[in-house]
């Protein structure tokens, strides 16, 4: 049972957090939200954007309190645009004053004082400067890799010296203080202003630099540990790497804004071990119509059997409402050996037997969770963080293999049989075998969330 942290007047200690309200990053907020109260012994109050609030009712050991916030309508309102940078500068405008105005409500309201801390999401650069010109600690949470955040705290360094914007010859050059990326695997966002996306990445480097009191990263020296060195050169405040926060959990709540489709557990059990490839590119991401039809063909002509994820809104031009309906004439193809399901409970159909690779996006939160899990990867990045994911999965980790940047059928489907019955695949199979048990070795043995906790208590 975790101890109960108090102040002198008996008053136990408190802690506010505040995700950014898309699913990659509510989640792992909320993961540490849990730990530190479960094994850091502090209350945590959570404030929320009405926009993709989460479900109080899944966390009754949290507390939470709607900031009310009124986003700009169109393409600024998250999730109804393609301009990712865009939404993220809107939503730092429009947040910045509730935010502030939420915190400081909870400050005068207490007697005697019992916050701690605050951490925000490692993107709300407006949140970090309005927590601390109230006078309160702040920590920055990231829920990306460390070598993403490195790689956005040199962006500047990287446009002074001519690889941003990215130019066609130099695609397939190194990036010497990065490597292994090249500068094809830098942070890019497709239908976003170049000169938007570095006034974005400067405004969070700059925040991070003058007003956190510590970032907290969810990733682990097993798998990053040079990166966190590297990170903690450049930053004036401490780093504390507490991931993978999903695995520290002891008995994790249903994180996801949508509702999974648990028969899919039932069809795998029907499966021989490692013959299903499991193919989901996330609650964001989403692909051209064009491309979505060779996925399709290419599964269905590969010969192995697969569980796709295909949700609503991953499909550009469909609308974030409508489920991607199958090309003509594939439904007797997807139906004979495939399964496809809006959403899946990605954490139990990872560990299940039957899953012997993961095609993904490679967003953090999947990527970690298939280390974990032990799965290797095909990678198919479509944005931001996602190419410096998959480098690492392929090139640094070695437990993935690529999809490259041409999707056509016949290449997914040799791709597919390479990865499932290959000697390729086999090959990267075993290092993630390996990896996991790395991992599994980090976590048995992590004070993390215990030292975090300490850390937050002497600010």
């Amino acid at each position: 049972m975790a101890r109960q942290e108090q102040g002198s007047d008996g008053v136990r200690r408190r802690v506010v957090l505040f995700p950014l309200p898309f699913e990659g990053h509510i989640s792992p907020m909320l993961q540490l939200a849990e730990l530190l109260h479960a094994r850091g012994g502090l209350a945590v109050t959570v404030l929320h954007t009405d926009f993709n609030a989460p479900d109080p009712a899944r966390h009754p050991e949290l507390a939470f309190v709607p900031i009310h916030e009124t986003l700009p309508d169109g393409d600024a309102t998250p999730g109804g645009g393609t301009d990712i940078v865009a939404q993220l500068l809107a939503l730092n405008g429009a947040c910045e004053r509730p935010f502030r105005e939420a915190l400081a409500s909870l400050l005068l309201g207490q007697r005697p004082p019992d916050v701690a801390c605050v951490v925000v999401d490692g993107q709300w650069y407006t949140a970090l400067g309005a927590a601390s010109g109230l006078g309160v600690p702040v920590l920055a949470l990231r829920t990306d890799s460390a070598a993403m955040f490195r790689s956005m705290l040199a962006f500047q360094r990287l446009r002074d010296a001519g690889y941003i914007p990215v130019k066609d010859e130099r695609l397939d050059e190194l990036v010497e203080e990065l490597e292994p990326l090249r500068v094809r695997d830098l942070i890019r966002v497709d239908g976003s202003d170049t000169d938007a996306l570095c006034g974005f990445i400067a405004r969070v480097a700059d925040a991070m630099r003058a007003s956190a009191s510590g970032v907290v990263l969810n990733t682990f020296d097993a798998i990053e540990a040079l990166e966190l060195t590297k990170i903690q050169d450049e930053l004036s405040c401490p780093a504390f790497a507490v991931g993978p926060l999903h695995r520290m959990c002891p008995a994790p709540a249903e994180h996801s804004l949508h509702r999974p489709d648990r028969s899919c557990l039932a069809w795998l059990d029907a499966h021989p071990p490692r013959s299903v490839l499991y193919v989901s590119l996330g609650s964001v991401a989403s692909v051209d119509p064009g491309v979505f039809e060779e996925m399709a063909w290419g599964l269905a002509s590969s010969g192995v059997p697969f569980l796709w994820v295909v949700r609503p809104g991953s499909v550009h031009g469909i609308g974030t409402e409508t489920t991607p309906r199958m090309p003509d004439g594939i439904d007797d193809e997807v139906r004979t050996r495939g399964k496809v399901v809006a959403w899946a409970p990605q954490r139990e159909v990872l560990d299940h037997e039957a899953i012997g690779a993961f095609w993904t996006h490679c967003g953090w939160n999947s990527t970690l969770e298939s280390i974990c899990a032990g799965v290797p990867v095909l990678a198919q990045p479509c944005f931001a963080d996602q190419t410096v994911n998959a480098r690492y999965l392929t090139h640094q980790w070695g437990v993935g293999l690529e999809l490259g940047d041409v999707i056509d059928r016949a290449r997914v489907a040799k791709t597919a049989r390479m990865m499932m019955t290959g000697k390729e695949g086999d090959q990267v199979r075993e290092r993630a075998r390996q990896l996991k048990l790395q991992t599994d070795q980090c976590v048995a043995s992590s004070l993390a969330i215990e030292n975090l906790a300490r850390y937050m208590l002497s600010l």
